[in-house]
């Protein structure tokens, strides 16, 4: 006597049903955290680019090194929303020595933040948002 196999027709888009929200659940906390750590690179390049331009001596403007900044960021500058601080003194005070003299040390730091949206992700940050601080220190130039 042979036997007929069970018929299990739904079987397959039962165990699918189940398993689909989960696996994309975990497939954007992946993606957003590649953004997270895009960003936080993203932020340094343009961190030590704008320090690079700073230390040359070629101007005394900050908004210019905040422009030269916000131009490598690669648009990170807008979604991070960063505070800029220029060897300990925040942004907003700034001054014509602002950069120091020549010989002198310059730290730029920026304190970042990016809004985690995705769910499984936010409560592992305060408030859900992931932040980060990115800096870049050297040494000015000899300029006239």
């Amino acid at each position: 006597m042979c036997s007929l196999p069970r018929r299990q027709s739904g079987a397959t888009l039962v165990e699918m049903a189940i398993i689909a929200p989960v696996f994309l659940l975990v497939l954007v906390a992946i993606i957003e955290l590649s953004m997270m750590f895009f960003a936080t690179l993203t932020m340094q390049y343009a961190v030590r680019e704008g320090g690079r331009y700073a230390i040359t001596g070629e101007t005394a403007d900050p908004a210019a090194v905040i422009a030269r900044i916000r131009s490598n960021a690669l648009g990170m500058y807008e979604r991070t929303a960063p505070q800029v601080s220029v060897n300990g003194t925040k942004y907003t005070s700034y001054g014509k020595g602002m950069f120091g003299a020549p010989g002198d040390i310059l730290v730029i730091q920026l304190d970042c933040s990016w809004p985690v949206t995705t769910p499984l992700l936010s409560s592992f940050f305060t408030d859900g948002t992931y932040r980060f601080s990115v800096a870049a220190t050297m040494r000015n130039e000899i300029f006239p």
